[in-house]
């Protein structure tokens, strides 16, 4: 925050200030007092608390606007790791200020921006995301029509282990991660089943160590993702996606949407004045920005605050932009 000290220059030049400050309230009180009430809320920053969930790209957005808000806010920021859906609940108790990276949850945006109205739609982070089933690039040079959902069942056996007993096994992540594919295994009739590997580091080291031992894998990921730039990983086609073709989750047959990723706040917030409130409907950047952070963060094994910097120093004017 910017200070202004002013020094004492005699008591003739202060009497004239004085009274060219009251020349001025005399001709527009109004604008003057409007300035004079604006100022503390356009400054005063106070305590913001951001969710944290479970991916290194929206750690990346945590990462950069929680090292801003300190160093050029003054802000105190809490970050609670949470999952999604518990995110949203704390919209309605008040112990979230917002979510960095929103991954669809329309029925959660309906519960909490719709219904109850303790939340608000901040607009998009810039990002594109996109969700869907892959293989290592091996895979699919040795088997090019892998890459065709309705060719899965002839390389099944391919992906048999101890846990899929049977049936090939699939890899997913964090079970609270948006997912359609234990309903997508039966309605396509896919002789599959769903291994959650708990977390996103562990589904990047199934892919990496695959690729590396040629080893058969397919299971769930998603762009932007640093990995990717590592192992060129093959996305697999599922059924064309169509508007509402998700809309029941027991029926769904066809591949997830392209996602707009956006920002979700809630409404107190929103309406408190807070400079970080600004901060987080200005911010927007690239799919390659995030996964610069992302990569500082999990290869470089930078700190938040380190990974953020350098991205911050590189990047003033976008900086300046979302503090408005």
């Amino acid at each position: 925050m910017l200070k202004i000290h002013r020094a004492s220059r005699g008591a003739t030049f202060v009497l004239l200030l004085v009274a060219a400050a009251l020349v001025l309230s005399a001709c527009s009180s109004t604008k003057v007092d409007s300035k004079a009430d604006a100022a503390p809320a356009a400054t005063k920053c106070g305590t913001v608390t951001l969710a944290d969930n479970a991916w290194v790209g929206y750690e990346a957005n945590l990462a950069v606007v929680a090292y801003i808000a300190k160093t050029q806010l003054g802000c105190n920021v809490v970050v609670k790791n949470i999952s999604e859906e518990i995110s949203w609940q704390g919209f309605a108790s008040g112990e979230v200020d917002a979510i960095l990276e929103n991954w669809g949850h329309d029925d959660l945006a309906k519960k909490y921006i719709t219904d109850q109205g303790v939340a608000v739609d901040l607009g998009p982070t810039g990002n594109q995301g996109i969700i869907g089933w892959y293989v290592p690039p091996f895979l699919a040079a040795k088997y090019p029509d892998i890459l065709d959902s309705k060719n899965l069942n002839k390389y099944a056996d391919l992906f048999k282990t101890s846990e899929s007993g049977p049936k090939g096994a699939f890899l997913d992540g964090d079970p609270s991660y948006v997912t359609n594919d234990e309903a997508l295994m039966k309605n396509l009739g896919l002789n599959f089943k769903v291994i959650y590997t708990g977390s996103e580091a562990a589904l990047i080291t199934a892919f990496r160590n695959a690729e590396a031992q040629k080893k058969p894998v397919i299971g769930y990921f998603y762009e932007p993702q640093w990995f990717l730039s590592e192992v060129a990983l093959k996305h697999v086609a599922l059924p064309a996606y169509t508007a509402g073709c998700d809309a029941d989750p027991k029926t769904v047959a066809c591949d997830y949407p392209p996602y707009l990723l956006n920002k979700i706040a809630s409404k107190k917030f929103m309406d408190s004045g807070s400079p970080a409130a600004t901060l987080i409907k200005n911010f927007n950047w690239t799919n390659d920005d995030q996964n610069s952070v992302a990569k500082s963060l999990t290869v470089d094994k930078l700190t938040d605050d380190a990974a953020a910097k350098i991205w911050v120093d590189a990047n003033p004017d976008k900086v300046k932009a979302w503090i408005g």
